[in-house]
């Protein structure tokens, strides 16, 4: 095995050794894999990734298949996995830091679902907004204020990389409690309008075939999920023109009836929502339906969750958030010999950026970055996602322009809930945390059911409240009055 030299300046074309990589989630069986998949296949940038996890055995098997992986036929990789049993070690040095947590669903994010349920609030993913956004986000925010204070003790220049959601939140933790931090959050749904574009142009462009996401060039503008796109571009053809022309191929919206995807997958997307938000607004919505549903308050207005189905989409039940799957039993195969971790092409963008930013290779995506006027309608500093150009140690935001003042509205009173939020997480205050729940667009009951529904949701997950005063709180004492 060949030593590789490490980068001396941005912009080298050599490559580059002794990267050390933090990971936080390095138990995860989804991420992590995705990142171990990614680095054997990465021939210029070799190092250690060092995993932390809560649940140690978890990493501590993640390291063993990572270093299976590197060795097997077909990677080109040379990287060494170790788990580590504290955050500190995991990060002591690092260059990057990569995160992907979650706490355990049938503790919470079950609860999340379920409950808001019961008082006819639906939710189709219930991580980003609605009641189980606010309650991921209380959960998180005190997590990430740990991880920011870490990189500023062990690895003050490393840049961050985090895939958790709440996307905007943690990001916006992450500055928060460190603000000379260099963070970005990751998010792959505008991927997915990149690929439904290249459809179009296929079938719009009369020279167009075979075309590739990739290729595609978008001007995205908002927060993370709840992103726009208002021009598109293929070999400098505008592929935003025939908009118009596939939502009348696609009219009527909504398209179906309940009941009609019963037997599909819970992550079915048909771009309903999409373009019924281009229909009404002139920008098309640049996020997943199951995701763009959840930040108006219209979509999951129904009375039965089949309902939802009449735009193409399903609601995700807790028990799919709980099911590994096949997960477990997988790596127990990987790790035994019976089964070969077989090589794939993610579609994942953090080995690219970790390249980009090490000078290898500049990288034009999309990012969430704090704003700092690349979209200058909406409030500064607040984690924003729009294309950056990533090169040499360096990530830059491109201005994007402003968003129309009736989508503006709408993405800026998220910004509002969100900042709410990090404020919220960073005094411990319930009272002002209740103040976002009540103001999201999926809350739509009578004041005293919000309070109700909070404070449930608060017993029910009050062994992951901790940095909150549960005792001082207002709306939990209301409660507790009108029982």
């Amino acid at each position: 095995m060949h030593q590789l030299q490490r980068r001396e300046h941005a912009g080298s074309d050599t490559a580059t050794g002794d990267v050390k990589i933090g990971y936080v989630g390095g138990g995860s069986q989804g991420w992590a894999h995705t990142l171990i998949n990614d680095l054997a296949q990465c021939e210029d940038v070799s190092g250690t990734v060092a995993l932390y996890d809560v649940d140690h055995e978890a990493a501590a098997k993640n390291a063993e298949l990572g270093n299976r992986v590197v060795e097997q036929e077909g990677a080109s990789g040379e990287w060494t996995f170790e788990a580590h049993r504290s955050l500190e070690e995991a990060l002591d040095g690092a260059e990057f830091v990569i995160c992907s947590i979650q706490d355990p669903p049938d503790e919470t994010f079950v609860h999340d679902i379920d409950v808001p349920a019961t008082y006819g609030i639906y939710q189709t993913v219930a991580d980003t907004v609605g009641p189980g956004g606010v309650f991921r986000s209380l959960r998180a925010i005190p997590q990430y204020r740990r991880i920011a204070a870490t990189v500023r003790a062990h690895c003050p220049d490393a840049w961050v990389i985090n895939y958790t959601n709440p996307m905007t939140v943690c990001t916006r933790a992450l500055y928060e409690e460190y603000p000379d931090i260099n963070a970005i959050g990751l998010c792959h749904e505008v991927f997915g309008t990149q690929r439904l574009l290249a459809e179009l142009a296929e079938k719009y462009v009369a020279e167009a075939n075979d075309v590739s996401a990739e290729d595609i060039d978008v001007n995205v503008k908002g927060v993370n999920h709840f992103t726009w796109v208002d021009e598109a571009y293929w070999q400098g053809h505008d592929v935003f023109q025939y908009l118009d022309e596939e939502l009348a191929a696609r009219k009527p919206l909504p398209g179906n009836d309940p009941g009609d995807f019963d037997g599909e997958s819970y992550w079915i997307n048909n771009h309903q929502v999409a373009f019924d938000l281009y229909d009404t607004f002139g920008l098309l919505g640049a996020a997943g339906d199951r995701h763009l549903a959840e930040f108006v308050p219209w979509y999951l207005d129904i009375d039965e969750p089949s309902e939802i189905q009449r735009w193409g989409i399903r609601l995700t039940p807790s028990s799919a958030r709980v099911d590994d799957g096949d997960g477990p039993a997988k790596m127990e195969r990987y790790l035994s010999g019976d089964e070969t971790f077989e090589f794939k092409e993610s579609g994942e963008e953090a080995v690219d950026i970790v390249r980009a930013l090490l000078g290898l290779e500049p990288l034009k995506t999309h990012v969430n970055y704090p704003n700092v006027g690349q979209t200058p309608d909406l409030t500064d500093g607040a984690v924003v996602e729009t294309n950056a150009l990533i090169t040499g140690d360096r990530v830059a935001p491109v201005t994007a322009g402003t968003l129309p003042p009736e989508v503006r509205s709408m993405v800026q009173t998220h910004v509002t809930n969100q900042e709410t939020l990090v404020a919220a997480g960073f005094a411990g205050d319930l009272d002002l945390a209740f103040r976002a729940f009540c103001n999201d667009a999926l809350v739509t009951v009578q004041p005293d059911e919000a309070k109700a529904l909070f404070a449930e949701l608060v017993a029910l997950e009050r062994d992951y409240l901790t940095d909150y005063d549960l005792d001082d709180a207002a709306v939990l004492d209301a409660v507790a009055l009108d029982d």
